[in-house]
């Protein structure tokens, strides 16, 4: 039976539209980083090498790639980490120019995988459906550790006022958000869904005040 991360992993991917508090273990992903506008062509190119790889993986073993464990799935969601570059930071003055966004795209990978089968797909993915960026893609294991997250249902460009409720959320929790820096988990397809009807997980990490 597939592996469903919707299905299995509700806590994780589907939260409520309201800010709860959750301790997300590590995990394992592929991950590449950028800078720069989201709108923009270069951007979708990290996604592309993101997704070859992942969906590379789901499929090695149709393509002769044997892996001990391995079990049918479905591909984890796109997730990105982010933050705005040093110079945006000396200059903030309370907006931010997507222009001046640095990144970190991710796409979350089964237990199962491990070094050795990403390289064996990157090399098979670099012969049959080369990249420029597969080379920048990295395996890594992430912890989240303890955080406040939410369903931000709408534009993008609406963030603030979910993250207004989960900071709001932290101080009447007693934790304090640790940096600006954010998790969003990508649940619609852009290119497919009205931006008022765009499903974002949206994730902070956050400590005891009293730490």
């Amino acid at each position: 039976m597939k592996y469903e991360w919707r299905k299995r992993e509700k806590k994780i991917y589907l939260p409520k539209n309201k800010p709860e508090l959750i301790d997300v273990p590590t995990y394992k992903f592929l991950t590449i980083e950028g800078e720069g506008n989201p709108n923009s062509e270069s951007f979708a190119e990290y996604v592309a090498a993101l997704y070859a790889l992942s969906y590379g993986i789901k499929m090695s073993p149709k393509k002769g790639i044997e892996t001990d464990g391995f079990y049918d799935y479905t591909v984890y969601p796109l997730e990105g980490i982010w933050d705005i570059n040093e110079e945006a930071k000396k200059n903030f003055k309370g907006t931010i120019n997507k222009n001046d966004l640095v990144f970190k795209l991710m796409i979350r990978q089964p237990d199962f995988v491990h070094t050795t089968l990403v390289d064996k797909v990157r090399a098979m993915t670099k012969e049959k459906k080369p990249h420029r960026l597969l080379d920048n893609v990295t395996f890594e294991e992430i912890e989240d550790g303890k955080c406040i997250q939410m369903l931000h249902l709408g534009s993008y460009d609406d963030e603030p006022k979910s993250f207004k409720a989960m900071e709001d959320f932290a101080a009447e929790s007693g934790l304090k958000r640790l940096s600006k820096i954010h998790r969003e988990i990508y649940l619609s397809d852009v290119r497919k869904v009205a931006p008022e009807k765009l499903k974002t997980v949206l994730r902070f990490q956050v400590e005891d005040l009293k730490a």
